[in-house]
């Protein structure tokens, strides 16, 4: 059988010329079906009518279409094997990603969809150290300074389902000890792809367990004293944020601070769009959804407002009493501390006299 977007790529034609040919020759799609599968006799009808393809071939397909991995390559060309491609025909990149083999070799643990929206997804080369400066992982390395778009697709045997274009994130990519297809520990690169046009909701969730509903453990304060700090920040991968030692230490002493107060924290992961976003306490008692940073500068504060209104946004979904609540090593300038209260978000900052916190909630 044929999908519609499987004949647009064969005719070099858009999914929706494909769809309106068939409505006008068929009728509308029949109530006991959900998509379009053509049989030979439909697809010569729309064939006939459209034509042979000519011109420069263009990118017809959308988030969402199926189509057979053969076909795409037999329309754009590129390498037919391994996860990524480089197409003569086109500037833009192939990337193709298959959870379901890949968990056999445990790539699930360092591919997902991560909490910033973000794709991580492991480099070329199965045996072995991964080498970043040749093949398919230079292609993906260069592809932002040589503005090609990269088009990633969910595999399934012979299936590619498309699932939208993504530029590189920052940082592009980061070193990481993971197994080859032998089980063997190896060097290996996880690429950070931004989403420009793309269903994520296609994507499993990072690390291969997808959350559906609220889940809260146990908080534990994050040990601080064995992270390397160069240059003052520390580009941490899977949770594609910088942080440092003093965000570390601010958690962990507001956390503990709780704790002996009577209203101990926890962990709370809130899923969202096939992924999962985890703020960085939650406090049962008090309704608290906290976000922490390690400064006071104007950028930090924007950055945290924006944080933890998407955290309570998605808690309320759930009916979770959610206030949001922003934490600083200092009490931010006056005017910083008027945008954090007019947008109805409470203040934590350490007391310079005691060993205590300040929380002040807007007026």
């Amino acid at each position: 059988m044929i999908t519609p977007a499987q004949l647009a790529l064969e005719l070099n034609v858009t999914d929706r010329y494909v769809r309106a040919l068939l409505r006008e020759h068929f009728d509308k799609l029949p109530p006991e079906k959900t998509r379009w599968l053509l049989d030979t006799d439909q697809a010569d009808a729309v064939r006939a009518r459209v034509g042979a393809h000519s011109g420069k071939r263009k990118w017809v397909l959308q988030p969402g279409d199926e189509v057979l991995r053969v076909s795409l390559h037999a329309a754009f060309g590129g390498q037919e094997q391994g996860g990524i491609s480089t197409p003569k025909s086109t500037s833009d990149v192939f990337i193709f990603t298959d959870p379901d083999k890949g968990a056999r070799y445990g790539y699930d643990k360092f591919e997902g969809l991560r909490e910033d929206g973000n794709y991580s997804y492991t480099g070329e080369g199965q045996v072995g150290d991964q080498v970043i400066d040749k093949r398919g992982n230079a292609a993906l390395i260069r592809s932002a300074a040589q503005g090609r778009i990269i088009r990633l697709f969910r595999t399934k045997k012979t299936y590619a389902t498309y699932v939208g274009s993504f530029t590189l994130g920052e940082p592009a990519y980061w070193e990481s000890t993971i197994p080859d297809i032998n089980g063997d520990d190896r060097r290996g690169y996880i690429f950070n792809l931004e989403p420009i046009d793309a269903d994520t909701q296609l994507l499993p969730a990072y690390g291969g367990e997808e959350l559906t509903s609220p889940a809260m453990r146990d908080w534990f304060p994050p040990n601080f004293s064995d992270i390397v700090v160069e240059g003052g920040e520390l580009p941490v991968g899977p949770e594609g944020r910088t942080v440092s030692r003093t965000e570390f230490k601010l958690q962990s002493g507001f956390g503990q601070w709780l704790t002996t107060t009577g209203h101990a924290p926890k962990r709370l992961s809130l899923p969202i769009d096939g992924s999962a976003i985890e703020p960085d306490l939650y406090v049962p008692t008090q309704g608290w959804i906290v976000e922490a940073k390690r400064s006071v500068s104007r950028a930090h504060v924007r950055t945290a407002i924006g944080q933890v209104l998407d955290y309570v946004h998605v808690a309320r979904r759930f009916s979770i009493d959610a206030t949001p609540v922003v934490l600083f090593p200092a009490a931010p300038a006056g005017d910083l501390v008027e945008l954090i209260h007019s947008v109805g978000i409470t203040l934590a900052h350490p007391l310079t006299d005691t060993e205590g916190f300040a929380v002040v909630p807007p007026v």
